[in-house]
């Protein structure tokens, strides 16, 4: 995946690996916390993050550089934690500012990490062609 024009393809592809990042973040806080792995459980703590990064790639319209660090993956990125903490705290779950500062450095690795691996890889890539 490169941080060029993308084709519809490459584009869902984006958004599958950001929905996977999303639910791996709650997946491991779930079982750092204890509170089971279930698939309602991990569905409830994931639904508001989720939302968050649908936001994010409406605003960023992500979908025509998906891949692309900047600015794509930091509004998905910040989308991610401010609407899916908003979420959090209008439903009642917690929103402790321990808990914002780890979803937000776990989901920054994560949203932008894989970005900056297409990147390395893209330009590698480049070069070597």
């Amino acid at each position: 995946m490169t941080t060029e024009p993308s084709s519809p393809g490459s584009a869902l592809k984006a958004l599958a690996a950001d929905l996977v990042c999303v639910v791996v973040f709650c997946t491991i806080g779930r079982r750092s916390h204890a509170e089971g792995l279930s698939l309602a459980g991990i569905a409830e703590t994931a639904w508001p993050f989720l939302t968050g990064t649908a936001a994010g790639w409406v605003l960023a319209r992500a979908w025509q550089r998906p891949a692309a660090l900047l600015p794509t993956g930091l509004i998905v990125w910040v989308a991610t934690i401010v609407v899916g903490m908003l979420l959090r705290k209008v439903t009642g779950q917690g929103t402790a500012t321990s808990f914002i500062v780890v979803a937000s450095l776990t989901t920054a690795v994560l949203l932008l990490g894989w970005r900056g691996v297409a990147l390395a890889v893209s330009r590698r890539s480049a070069r070597t062609s």
